[in-house]
């Protein structure tokens, strides 16, 4: 059986075939009734046939794949019971990941990785304040500032409400309303550590697809405990891996067995309170994927968790019991009977009611595509262990990682932080300069004006106002015009003789 996985066996063995792996997969049912160990069994599989598989690991149990299982006999009874061939405790080869660094390598991304559709949906923003993030990001394209962690970014939001006037009339207007409320939501992440996600050195995608030296895939284990609790973030970091596996790799079609298998756990936080653009960008993912040679493989409790149209691509399925309590749940189980290929000797609907822990509703995609009628099974018992490894014992893990060293020093490269800090400084010292320049310009005219006065006469303060000359008798009316006849001739005499002589000189010359 080396093109299938095994998954469990009801009157026949319930294989999923390798060539059918990338039309995704649905793995459902109500808490503690085995999703887990389906999960574990699946990427043990997987594996087997040198396929690597990433997986999130929400409880810390899956960490127990790099680790044997105990050898119990129920254990190896069913693995008898259901013709596992070889069933012996075996470890998995397993790499650990951690978004904040400490249960395993450093995974992370830049901000221009991550884009502006899904960091707005990181934040919760509106509309109004996504278009403002675009045009952030599309500024600072035009630009070259290169946004790689959470300081470019905060500096460019910085950047850009400072100058909204201007970047508005050319990118389209710009609220500065908007971009402090884009400001406090990333100063709510950066308190729920969501900075620790962006940087670099970034995941390089390769290094998610890498097989042992037996050839057996790479189990990418990541531990997302404390992930979960800022449900946002989990999924929007899980729907980026996805949307950077569709748009890197290439178009490859059906190969015989998938280049890799993603495992979505915990699924509903993908789709719940995202909006319509998110939730078409997923089913686009969905859709066309598999071309890529990449099986995406929903875990959730319920089937109504995922839209109808993403429900409907998911051709391998597994569903174990669920709980008929209320309307919705019933509901759910009507739903979930409703999309096997029927089986005549089966009532699903009851089936799924009564199961016990370990037991499934098996379909699975057969020859040609065409998926096989429901069957109710038992799960196949894992070969690692069912419960997390010990702190002691993932460090052991860790340091024998292939990729050990590799993501754990962060780099800081010069970004759009440093540029725009530097133009900053630049206008700083420009504006610096001016004011300098100016202030010598006003001591220079100071100084002129002390030296040589402002440049207008002024005025001398008027004379005390002169008395009004009592009025002249007729004798003295009489003597002064005499004065004045007789100091006209006096004149006229004197210009004569002073014309004479000047004359008289010119002639004897």
């Amino acid at each position: 059986m080396n093109d299938r996985v095994l998954i469990g066996k009801g009157d026949t063995a319930q294989t999923l075939l390798a060539r059918y792996a990338n039309r995704h997969g649905l793995v459902a049912g109500a808490t503690g009734t085995g999703k887990t160990v389906t999960l574990q069994v699946l990427a043990e599989g997987f594996s087997a046939l040198g396929v690597p598989v990433f997986c999130a690991d929400v409880k810390g149990d899956l960490s127990g794949l790099a680790a044997a299982g105990e050898a119990k006999p129920k254990l190896a009874e069913r693995a008898a019971e259901l013709g596992v061939a070889g069933y012996a405790p075996a470890p998995q080869p397993v790499v650990f990941w951690d978004v904040f660094g400490q249960q395993g390598h450093p995974i992370r991304t830049t901000i221009s990785e991550m884009g502006p559709l899904l960091l707005a949906r990181l934040l919760a923003l509106s509309d109004a304040q996504t278009g403002v993030l675009a045009v952030a990001f599309k500024f600072a394209d035009d630009n070259g500032l290169a946004l790689l962690d959470f300081k470019d970014l905060t500096a460019l939001l910085r950047h850009v409400g400072e100058n909204a006037k201007a970047i508005g009339q050319q990118y389209g207007l710009v609220s500065t309303a908007s971009v402090a409320a884009i400001q406090r939501a990333l100063l709510q992440l950066e308190q729920e550590g969501g900075a620790a996600l962006f940087g670099e050195p970034a995941l390089e995608l390769p290094d998610l697809m890498r097989t042992d030296l037996s050839g057996r895939g790479i189990i990418n284990v990541l531990a997302a405990d404390q992930l979960f609790a800022r449900p946002r973030l989990y999924a929007t970091f899980l729907l980026f891996l996805l949307s950077e596996l569709f748009e890197s790799l290439p178009e490859v079609g059906d190969l015989d067995r998938p280049r890799l298998v993603f495992f979505f756990d915990e699924a509903h936080l993908l789709f719940k309170d995202a909006p319509r653009a998110l939730v078409d960008k997923v089913e686009q993912v969905v859709r066309l994927i598999r071309s890529k040679g990449v099986g995406v493989y929903f875990v959730t409790q319920n089937p109504l968790d995922l839209p109808d149209a993403v429900l409907g691509q998911l051709g391998n399925r597994v569903q174990h019991g669920l709980r008929a309590f209320t309307p919705r749940d019933q509901k759910a189980v009507r739903a979930a009977a409703e999309t096997f290929r029927a089986n005549p000797g089966l009532d699903v609907e009851a089936a799924i009611t009564e199961m016990g822990v370990g037991e499934a509703l098996i379909s699975t995609l057969q020859d040609k595509g065409i998926p096989s009628p429901v069957e109710r099974a038992k799960v196949a018992p894992p070969r690692s262990r069912m419960g997390p490894l010990t702190d002691e014992e993932r460090r052991v893990v860790l340091s024998r990682s292939p990729l050990a060293g590799r993501y754990e020093v962060l780099v800081d490269r010069e970004s759009a932080y440093e540029l725009l800090a530097r133009k900053a400084e630049e206008a700083e010292a420009r504006a610096a300069a001016d004011a300098e320049a100016a202030a010598r310009a006003d001591d220079w005219n100071a100084q002129v004006t002390a030296a040589y006065g402002s440049g207008t006469r002024s005025r001398k303060p008027s004379a005390a106002p002169r008395r009004r000359a009592a009025p002249q008798s007729m004798a003295e009316k009489a003597m002064q015009s005499a004065v004045r006849s007789a100091g006209s001739a006096v004149g006229r005499e004197v210009g004569r003789q002073l014309l004479r002589g000047l004359f008289g000189s010119l002639l004897k010359r």
